[in-house]
């Protein structure tokens, strides 16, 4: 087993209960206006949260322009959530060895050139590069700013601080795919990306010109960097996606070479747990899974990963592939999501220092469940605000869940131990958003061709309905001076086109009703979570 780090992680540590080690157990003295910094740092992280979900709208989009399918598409999302994953855990050596303000800097200038790349890519190969780059860029940037903001604010004044700072953070979600819609429609989807250009300029500007390290910072000895440890980390995160990205395509464990890299992913895994359990300093130690809460904490919150990124995949695409919905309609569509969030977080601040959280989280696990069944009784029918209500509750649900699993994952942690885990628990999140999109997208594309096997059975031509509905296109089309014969064709030709589209919605029905199912499987998980005290700081340094 290895030994704690020498050096904690005050890179996400909460000063007022990190105790006399922390910079003397007081806040550190800003030099300037608190709010001037609160927001700059927003601006860094408001630019980094919005980018996920203005980019889904716009994935059809992107596809076609890129001569790349929808489902090659999607892994310009789950390129930007590993490389983001990979990022996290070495965050705080990179502050501590660099300084947090010039590394926080670095990340913000990397995540606005690779923005430019992004909006200014030819290929598919090319914007998968750059969004890898952009997430490695935007790893770091929310427990960075959130550990500044902690510091800039006296101990009484932090909770309101918190709170501007997690608005800001569900703000985005509700801007992303409207913003992104309307410049997907207006200009061109590569807009998407250029938007954060003058966003990171003057987040640079701000930081540059507000923003102090502490001498805690200043002072620190990080020692070496476990590269050997990022390596094998990075190599069997990459493994996953990569399998993750194009298994359905090449039949999952059916090709080779899939076979290959599902070993180099597991000897990778285990020589990077061997690793970290047995360096005296390693990347990320590990014996923090000895406590329960954490350990299922993080098992819930990648669960939970997957069924929200599922779900902010799958609607705007449903809206436009199969509803023929503008990119600027399907994000105004899914919107009201990011306002069901915006309701929940004051009324679940108010509530997690109430009430067991367990209440809390397996409500927001039930809502969730609740919001994807109605979902699934979709149809090709509906209209625009047709899902208003369950858009707005699977937003309430997931704000239900994210604040109080990440008080009660981090309750029994010592204060030392909170850096760490922040990173591992965020890593967590992310590889569960990788993978529910991933799995997503398998269920539409295999359950697509399963219910068209199903439908076409139906569909046999000496059926009564059937010869009626072909005669009666046919006559329709006899009229509007088509042959005969080419009648006939045209008329199986719509009838095939009808049968895609309700083989396609049959598909999408599926997913949601399992991801309903998901959801009601984690609340008795939820109750096996000991019971927590609210602790001051866990959930701004686990978020």
């Amino acid at each position: 087993m290895a030994a704690p780090p020498s050096h904690p992680n005050p890179a996400h540590l909460n000063p007022a209960q990190a105790g006399p080690g922390f910079a003397g157990g007081r806040a550190v003295e800003a030099a300037s206006n608190p709010w001037l910094i609160a927001l700059a740092v927003m601006l860094a992280t408001f630019m980094e949260v919005l980018d996920t979900s203005i980019a889904a709208v716009a994935l059809p989009y992107i596809a076609g322009s890129l001569s790349a399918t929808n489902d090659e598409a999607t892994w310009v999302l789950t390129s930007y959530l590993v490389a983001n994953a990979v990022v996290l855990p070495a965050s705080t050596w990179f502050s501590l060895r660099f300084g947090r303000k010039r590394f926080l800097i670095a990340c913000i200038i990397i995540f606005t050139i690779s923005s430019f790349a992004c909006g200014a890519a030819t290929s598919l190969g090319y914007i998968l590069m750059a969004r890898a780059i952009q997430g490695a860029g935007g790893g770091a940037l929310q427990p960075l700013s959130q550990a500044i903001l902690l510091e800039s604010f006296p101990p009484q004044k932090r909770g309101i601080a918190m709170a501007v700072f997690a608005l800001g953070v569900v703000v985005a979600p509700v801007l992303g795919p409207t913003l992104g819609g309307w410049l997907t429609d207006t200009y061109s989807w590569r807009w998407a990306f250029y938007i954060n250009i003058p966003v990171g300029i003057f987040a640079v500007f701000m930081i540059s010109r507000y923003v102090q390290d502490p001498s805690y910072i200043k002072d620190a000895r990080p020692g070496r960097l476990d590269g050997v440890g990022l390596g094998l980390l990075a190599v069997w995160l990459g493994c996953l996606q990569i399998i993750l990205d194009k298994g359905q395509e090449d039949d999952w464990f059916g090709a080779t070479w899939i076979r290959w890299a599902a070993a180099i992913l597991v000897i990778s895994l285990i020589a990077f747990l061997i690793r970290e359990f047995r360096r005296r300093q390693p990347l990320v130690d590990l014996k923090v899974f000895r406590h329960r809460n954490f350990t299922l904490g993080c098992i819930l919150i990648a669960l939970f990963g997957a069924g929200i990124y599922g779900l902010v995949t799958l609607l705007p695409l449903f809206y436009q592939e199969l509803m023929g919905y503008t990119a600027l309609a399907a994000g105004w569509a899914v919107s009201p999501r990011g306002v069901g969030a915006i309701v929940a977080m004051p009324l679940i601040g108010y509530l997690t220092a109430k009430i067991d959280n367990r209440w809390l989280i397996a409500f927001g696990f039930g809502t969730f469940g609740v919001a994807s069944l109605w979902f699934g009784e979709v149809n090709l029918s509906i209209g625009q605000w047709t899902f208003l209500w369950a858009i707005l509750i699977s937003g309430f649900g997931s704000g239900c869940v994210f604040v109080p699993l990440s008080t009660t994952a981090m309750a029994f942690l010592k204060n030392e131990e909170i850096g760490n885990a922040s990173g591992l628990y965020n890593l967590f999140r992310n590889i569960g958003g990788s993978v529910g999109i991933s799995v997503v997208n398998t269920i539409v594309a295999r359950h697509e061709q399963l219910h068209r096997n199903e439908l076409t059975a139906s569909l046999r031509p000496g059926r009564v309905s059937v010869g009626g509905a072909l005669g009666g296109i046919q006559q329709y089309l006899g009229t509007q001076g088509a042959s005969p014969t080419t009648a006939l064709r045209r008329a199986y030709g719509l009838l095939d086109l009808a049968l895609n589209g309700q083989a396609r919605l049959w598909s999408y029905v599926d997913d949601f009703r399992y991801m309903a199912l998901a959801c009601f499987a984690c609340i008795p998980i939820v109750f096996t979570l000991k019971k927590a005290i609210r602790k001051v700081g866990a959930t701004s340094a686990a978020h």
